[in-house]
């Protein structure tokens, strides 16, 4: 019997195609470390995003593919990931972080904290390491939500005192609200609110990240213009209802980010349609979002548990991991982070084309 050889398998994987990026697992350079032993291979594909939403389905082509070659009776295929970053780098003000998610509504009142909470937990689960930034200056809700009402440490570095985030949930954390009496109103006129975003974001020891989630406020403020034009944002979430007025609106805010960056758009990575079945209405989901060209993320139903697990700071996802709500949220979390590695890889390709 001929040996297997290195290059047999490598040829044997090139019919895997990942479905988002439309190339095969080898070409995408996600085949490593394969190991011969006889007739036993062992190989690892390293993924994009351990939120991958095909995982599974690429570890079962492979290992039917391997199975299926002349000669092997065993085969273990090791699925890992590596979060990609974008082209523009975060190294000036948050160091370490890989992609900053932004989640923003055209205003209030849409769920939009909520579906930060859960999307930074989903992907936290996945085992990607996760950060949570509350920039809703005037009415932080992330302590509450997260079920923390600590006050951070700081910690002196050789940048400057910086501030030690919480953590909860699996997922760092930083708020305005660990910081000032909750009982005390904010009450700051724009360069301010624009000063606090900053600190927020460079004052704070986020470490490396895979992913910050930051929760804006709603509408296309200071908050959300300061950060659009400060940190690369690798892309946006857009949380809106069933109401077609929510839905226009949110559309609003994915023009401004569209527009106000000097180097490129800032992506939007799609829609997240929240409190479904709800007295606003069952929604049209793909319609709208395929009216205002954006991705569908996914819809959230209206849910009991999740208004008490906000309350209560313990998420839904974590209090009912297997309800509808919960499952949606997951969903919602593979999508975010797949979009994101269509967009690295789209950088990537156009960075090798000729000017």
């Amino acid at each position: 019997m001929n040996e297997i050889t290195e290059e047999q398998v490598l040829n044997a994987l090139r019919v895997i195609q990942d479905p988002d990026l439309h190339r095969d697992i080898v070409t995408l350079g996600f085949v490593k470390n394969i190991k011969i032993c006889g007739s036993s291979l062992g190989v690892t594909i390293e993924l994009t995003t351990p939120a991958c939403p095909v995982k599974d389905m690429l570890k079962a082509e492979a290992e039917a593919v391997l199975r299926g070659m002349p000669g092997v009776t065993s085969v273990q295929v090791e699925m890992t990931a590596v979060v990609r970053t974008n082209k523009r780098s975060n190294e000036q003000l948050i160091p370490g972080v890989r992609n900053v998610i932004a989640v923003a509504s055209g205003k209030g009142g849409v769920g939009k904290s909520t579906v930060s909470v859960k999307l930074a937990i989903a992907l936290a689960q996945t085992g990607a390491k996760v950060g949570l930034l509350d920039a809703d200056i005037y009415g932080p809700s992330i302590p509450m939500m997260m079920g923390v009402n600590e006050k951070p440490l700081t910690k002196t570095t050789p940048e400057g005192v910086r501030i030690v985030p919480l953590q909860a949930h699996g997922v760092l954390l930083m708020s305005l609200g660990f910081l000032i009496d909750p009982e005390r109103a904010v009450v700051w006129r724009g360069p301010m609110v624009g000063s606090a975003v900053k600190q927020l974001v460079s004052d704070v020891l986020w470490g490396n990240q895979d992913y910050l989630v930051i929760d804006l406020p709603p509408g296309t403020g200071d908050a959300s213009l300061t950060l659009a034009q400060i940190i690369p944002i690798s892309g946006v979430v857009l949380v809106t209802t069933p109401q077609k007025v929510a839905q226009e609106i949110a559309n609003k805010a994915a023009l401004m980010f569209q527009t106000l960056s000097q180097e490129r758009e800032i992506p939007i990575l799609g829609v997240v349609e929240n409190m479904c079945g709800s007295l606003f209405g069952t929604g049209s989901g793909d319609a709208d979002t395929n009216q205002f060209g954006r991705r569908f993320l996914g819809k959230v139903p209206m849910a009991l548990e999740v208004s008490e697990g906000g309350d209560a700071g313990y998420p839904v996802i974590l209090s009912h991991p297997d309800s509808a709500a919960a499952n949606a949220f997951h969903n919602i979390a593979s999508q975010v982070a797949a979009g994101l590695s269509i967009i690295h890889f789209s950088e990537a390709e156009s960075s090798l084309v000729p000017a």
